[in-house]
């Protein structure tokens, strides 16, 4: 099912790739700190020097005492943090259900209810595919494009991704407009190159999807032969929308993906089966102007609509909307799309309880309600107070970075600090909390208050079209393990799940620790972000601007290279290494973190005393902390989709590629030349 569309937000998690620095829980029952081991010492590998791979060294000996679950496709503190909060939110969720006469309407009534029906697997067997069955019909009426698309456009306000994405969002160019945005999309499979890459493993899972198909068919009603023939002919038309949409690295220029122009012009220019106005206006919207990504996918998208069978185009639908609601429908549907989706694509074998999939999908649908709940019951103010401070900590740590950069100029600098100084700051919750009252929830069937839900957030999203930009607004619950860089509101959010660690209260973590986790591999990653490859496009208003000269986006870009080149040569899998020119954002932003963590850390009393801890140095220690924010191990089908689909490096090189840069982490540990962190002097990226 598909979110709100934001074409930029640089955040740390994508696909499920656990990958997010953490800091210190707020349990006040937790055990003393005289009774547990060192939170970094105990997971250091001796056996692996920390110049050969620091991420085994750091990591190593709890990987190994911890393989992954046959329910997870990753494993690591990622998912600790997630197994607290679900014992968390399945407390609240069970205290609804359990109220008495909530009233209709309030959060108890919706929070239970929910939970209720999600839990009760005997209705979604006998209901079947009954809640779809007014959707099925629709489709089964299509008749000709025209109607195709009638079906597509309506399918859209439900999560389902079809033909194309859609969204309302800031104008890239003009923050404080709320503007159309379309762009490609309709794909089944996670990234157009799984459906060409020649890889092993890709070709498996591609064949497997065909598999998938055909199996998806016969649970709708099709006989062996005609469920063959619809997989066949999906996937044909899947591939050939997936010909005409951009590799991923290409998404990730704001200027290239950004083509403004009005609605006539794309149906005349790209689009004549699509009358953008009158499909526009069905949904109660008339832009001027609307923002199109991808203008070829979309001359692509008319060409394979005029050319493909009516009922191709009714599989595709079909099958779309069965793939987005399988997890909420019987035992059988759910099972299959659990069996290509996550077996085979996450190389996940067991599925994960019910009660938690069904706490997955209620922070989908009931997200800030539960939100709120969460953070009375959860996050003290003192909590909220410290990671307000520290964000300060690492503004000033950049700045004062900015200042002694060798490369930028005087007048480039200047801009970079009214940037630098505009970054708002989010921790924890949310000021204002959104109003939830126009949605229903109730117990018919848990499709349809998940359909209720996508309709709801659908609606919402329609409702800014026109008005003001709210830039109070949150795009993650509180509970959430995550965080993200919005270029648009030139603004940082890390929401009170992302200062998790289970087990430890604040004062049992020394600062080197929590500089790491947080400081570096949060705070100070999501600032960089403002100042990545995309990033610095932004100026302190949020607008895709360019303030730098030319000489010094120059030498930017010139340093930024040596990245790409640094990460193109990383190979986690025989045949599919990093792409560098996709995670370039995020290695920026890792690297950056690290740079400012530690200048914020040099200033604490913990580094200036220089005492060690459990044998290791305050500066040890830092490193550290930061490769503790990134322990995980992910099965190999999970790493190969992260490979293709994700812009984030895997886990491991988000801990040995930028520490290989650093100076000061060839100093703790002791790195020679020869050994494989090492980099000569010519080969370190020099960036922030």
């Amino acid at each position: 099912m598909t979110s709100t569309f934001h074409p930029f937000r640089a955040c740390l998690l994508a696909l499920g790739i656990a990958a997010a620095g953490i800091s210190c829980s707020w349990a006040a029952d937790a055990t003393p700190a005289t009774a547990k081991p060192d939170v970094v010492a105990a997971h250091i590998d001796t056996s692996v020097k920390p110049g050969d791979d620091f991420f085994s060294y750091a990591n190593g000996a709890w990987l190994k005492a911890n393989p992954i679950p046959a329910q997870e496709a990753q494993w690591g503190i990622g998912q600790l943090v997630q197994e607290d909060l679900y014992t968390k939110l399945r407390k609240i969720s069970e205290g609804a259900a359990a109220t008495k006469n909530a009233a209709t309407g309030s959060d108890e009534q919706k929070v239970g209810d929910f939970w209720t029906i999600a839990m009760d697997q005997a209705l979604a067997d006998r209901l079947g595919l009954a809640p779809l069955k007014d959707e099925l019909a629709r489709i089964d009426a299509v008749h000709d494009l025209d109607s195709a698309l009638d079906e597509g456009f309506a399918l859209q306000p439900l999560g389902v991704d079809v033909f194309f994405d859609f969204g309302v969002s800031q104008d890239e160019k003009q923050s404080d407009v709320m503007a159309v945005h379309l762009g490609q999309g309709g794909l089944g499979l996670p990234e157009r190159d799984y459906y060409f890459n020649t890889e092993q493993g890709v070709a498996k899972a591609r064949a497997a999807y065909v598999e998938h198909l055909h199996r998806m068919f016969k649970l709708l009603g099709a006989d062996d032969a005609a469920a063959r023939a619809s997989a066949t002919q999906v996937m044909a038309f899947e591939t050939a929308l997936a010909k005409v949409s951009r590799p991923l690295a290409d998404l990730r220029d704001p200027e290239k993906n950004y083509h403004k122009m009005a609605p006539a012009e794309l149906t005349g220019k790209y689009t004549p089966a699509i009358a953008w106005n009158d499909r526009l206006h069905s949904w109660k919207l008339a832009p001027t102007t609307l923002i199109v990504g991808q203008p070829e996918f979309f001359s692509g998208l008319q060409a394979l609509l005029a050319r493909t069978p009516v009922p191709v185009l009714r599989d595709y639908l079909r099958v779309h909307l069965a793939d987005a609601y399988a997890s909420y429908l019987s035992q059988d549907i759910d099972n299959e799309h659990f069996d290509f989706f996550r077996r085979v694509l996450s190389g996940q074998s067991e599925q994960k309880p019910r009660w938690k999939r069904s706490l997955n999908a209620e922070n989908m649908a009931l997200g800030m309600i539960l939100g709120r709940i969460y953070v009375k019951d959860y996050f003290p103010d003192s909590s909220k107070q410290r990671y307000n401070a520290m964000v300060e900590a690492i503004r000033t740590a950049y700045g004062e970075r900015i200042d002694k950069l060798d490369w930028m100029s005087a007048a480039t600098k200047t801009k970079a600090h009214e940037k630098l100084a505009a970054v708002t700051k989010k921790v924890g919750y949310p000021d204002k909390w959104k109003d939830y009252s126009a949605l229903s929830i109730g117990r018919v069937s848990y499709a349809q208050n998940m359909m209720n839900a996508q309709r709801w957030q659908f609606n919402d999203m329609l409702s800014k079209f026109g008005k003001p930009v709210d830039r109070s607004e949150w795009d993650m619950t509180p509970q959430t393990y995550n965080a993200y860089y919005n270029p648009s509101n030139n603004e940082i959010v890390l929401p009170a799940a992302q200062f998790i660690i289970p087990g430890f209260a604040d004062n049992e973590i020394d600062d080197a620790v929590v500089y790491g986790y947080v400081a570096a591999s949060t705070i100070g990653h999501e600032i960089t972000h403002g100042f990545d490859d995309q990033g610095r496009q932004f100026d302190a208003a949020g607008n895709l601007k360019d303030w730098w000269t030319k000489q010094d986006a120059a030498r930017f870009n010139q340093r930024a290279a040596l990245m790409v080149k640094q990460f193109n040569a990383y190979e986690p899998l025989p045949g599919l290494h990093i792409n560098g020119e996709a995670s370039l954002g995020e290695n920026i932003a890792d690297f950056g973190g690290l740079l400012i963590g530690l200048d914020a850390f040099k200033k604490t009393e913990q580094y200036q005393k220089g005492e060690k801890i459990a044998g290791y140095t305050p500066l040890q220690r830092f490193f550290l902390g930061y490769a503790l924010s990134w322990l995980s191990e992910e099965r190999e089908d999970l790493l190969r989709q992260a490979l293709l689909s994700d812009v984030h490096a895997p886990a491991k090189w988000r801990v040995n590629g930028p520490l290989s840069n650093m100076p000061a982490f060839y100093e703790a540990f002791d790195v020679k030349p020869g050994q494989a962190m090492w980099r000569p002097e010519a080969q370190r990226v020099k960036i922030w």
